[in-house]
């Protein structure tokens, strides 16, 4: 089996290489031994799989569908080895993290410098912005957010659930009255953050069925921090994380409402683009992540 899958690599290495000379460059063995592997193959396989001319290295038909095949099989065989290794080996490298802004700081901050703490070997690039990154084209490793995931071209992985208000001051609250039901939202004043996936469609449950309800107000604004100010001044009600709510709760400069028809709690999640195998570093992370927020629950 061992011999076998070395003329089968240098089958596809000379052919990647475009020839026998250049292969023998690239990977360090010789020429001779690296045509007598692709000859032996062909010995084998009873089917000329190269057309050899002195100038020009070809594919025959049958060839061209050989290599098709085994180039994948030895590119899922390299990405096992690897993914292997990743798992037994201490953490390394440079890690490209994604994160909110404001969750970034108040809340992830924390565990991901511990996690880079206790792996000194790892290099954390980390980006606290508060737009959708393109993880492929960007380059990024893992985006750690508290969103439902659309892209059917990656993957997530639940890290924790959080906890989100509609909330507003104790002053709207006396100008306007509490709202009984989520309906009661429609005509009042509301602040739209424009970084919450509905945006202005708020989501509720009632009656065991998601409801949505449409609302409008002064202010839109594209920050959780902003939309808190705001709902602070009593400009309108708004919906909050509760990292953001908690101690504005708790002094008294917000209220909470509607909080028996709030949707299923939004889920902190790791999104990272759709591999066969992901990378020790990563799945490091990600479970460091899982285990630090069942000790440490967002409220």
């Amino acid at each position: 089996m061992t011999q076998d899958l070395a003329r089968i690599r240098a089958f596809v290495q000379v052919y990647d290489a475009g020839g026998f000379s250049a292969a023998a460059r690239v990977h360090g063995r010789s020429k001779a031994l690296l045509s007598k592997y692709v000859t032996d193959l062909e010995d084998y396989l009873g089917v000329r799989l190269m057309n050899r001319t002195t100038r020009k290295l070809s594919l025959t038909e049958a060839g061209e569908a050989y290599y098709r095949e085994v180039s994948e099989i030895l590119t899922r065989l390299d990405d096992l080895d690897a993914t292997i290794t990743d798992q037994t080996a201490a953490p390394r490298g440079i890690l490209r993290v994604s994160a909110p802004r404001n969750f970034g700081e108040s809340t992830l901050a924390d565990p991901l410098f511990e996690f880079v703490r206790l792996h000194p070997d790892v290099t954390l690039d980390l980006k606290l912005e508060d737009r959708m990154v393109d993880l492929v084209d960007e380059g990024f490793d893992v985006a750690l957010r508290i969103s439902a995931m659309a892209d059917s071209s990656l993957i997530a992985r639940k890290i924790a659930e959080t906890c989100a208000y509609v909330c507003a001051s104790p002053s709207l609250i006396k100008a306007h009255g509490i709202p009984k039901t989520p309906d009661a939202l429609r005509g009042l004043p509301c602040i739209i953050d424009t970084n919450m996936s509905g945006q202005a469609n708020w989501r509720f449950i009632e009656d065991d069925k998601t409801v949505s309800i449409h609302v409008d107000g002064p202010i839109k604004v594209n920050s959780p921090v902003g939309a808190r100010i705001a709902a602070q001044k009593g400009l309108g009600f708004a919906i909050l994380p509760s990292f953001l709510a908690d101690s504005a709760i708790a002094e008294g400069s917000l209220v909470p409402v509607l909080e028996s028809y709030l949707p299923q709690r939004p889920l902190l999640q790791a999104v990272y683009p759709h591999r066969r195998h992901l990378s020790g570093k990563v799945r490091a992370l990600i479970d460091f992540l899982v285990a630090w927020f069942e000790k440490n629950p967002i409220r």
